[in-house]
């Protein structure tokens, strides 16, 4: 008997839509952005942080009726993903 998931057969993976690619885009740049800040001492990694923060609160406390929609929940938890794993700052 088979345990095969939908994600072991790649041929099923989803296409990346012009969305999905504008958006990773848009993640990649930004990231080089800050690291070139960084890098070039601009901008020190706890202003780095905090911008990362601001924007991921931006995302939570949304101005939905009665809470964050989906997507900006997913947003913010990816900004906090970043956040913990150091993606935007080369920490040493």
């Amino acid at each position: 008997m088979s345990t095969n998931t939908p994600n072991d057969n790649v041929s099923e993976v989803m296409e990346p839509t012009e969305t999905d690619a504008k958006a990773a885009a848009a993640l990649t740049i930004c990231e080089s952005l800050l690291l070139a800040l960084n890098d070039r001492e601009i901008l020190p990694e706890r202003e780095i942080i905090c911008i990362l923060r601001d924007a991921a609160a931006t995302h939570t406390n949304d101005s939905g009726v009665d809470r964050p929609s989906k997507l900006n929940v997913a947003v913010a938890a990816l900004i906090n993903q970043i956040i913990d794993g150091g993606n935007s700052v080369r920490r040493t």
